[in-house]
């Protein structure tokens, strides 16, 4: 076997073992409904409050229920962020998300890992609202 097959042969077998999501784009849609706050801060929105959510998810034309996500975010900095943990789960699997949720504009935060047809997912997911209240938010995935 000359040093071309070899290196073909070993590329080949590294593709077979790249996981089913790696280079995987997808968008669902999470309504808001499912929210509490707890002020466990100074009296009022504070640092150190807690926002608890369990929602459903939807695929990208908002129509059909794909999943849920359920975690919490605690408040940082009054106004502006608050920091998040969440689990997205599908009926393929689970991804987890750690990062800063931003009061206004896009957030973009890091996938931490995951279950199921998602186990060991990297990457990121852009956090957009899709009004002005908002009613609903875009979750762009980007898994590596």
């Amino acid at each position: 076997m000359n040093k071309l097959s070899i290196r073909m042969a070993a590329l080949a077998a590294a593709l077979v073992w790249l996981p089913a999501w790696a280079g995987e784009h997808f968008v669902v849609v999470e309504r808001p409904v499912g929210e509490t706050t707890i002020d466990l801060g100074a009296k009022g929105d504070s640092p150190g409050d807690l926002l608890v959510f369990a929602n459903k998810v939807y695929d990208a034309a908002n129509k059909n229920q794909v999943g849920s996500d359920s975690g919490y975010c605690i408040r940082t900095a009054v106004g502006k962020s608050w920091e998040c943990f969440w689990t997205l789960i599908l009926k393929e699997g689970q991804i987890t998300i750690e990062g800063p949720y931003l009061d206004t504009g896009d957030s973009v935060m890091a996938v931490t890992g995951g279950t199921g047809k998602y186990a060991g997912a990297k990457g990121s997911m852009k956090l957009h609202p899709r009004d002005p209240t908002p009613t609903a938010y875009d979750f762009t995935y980007d898994l590596l």
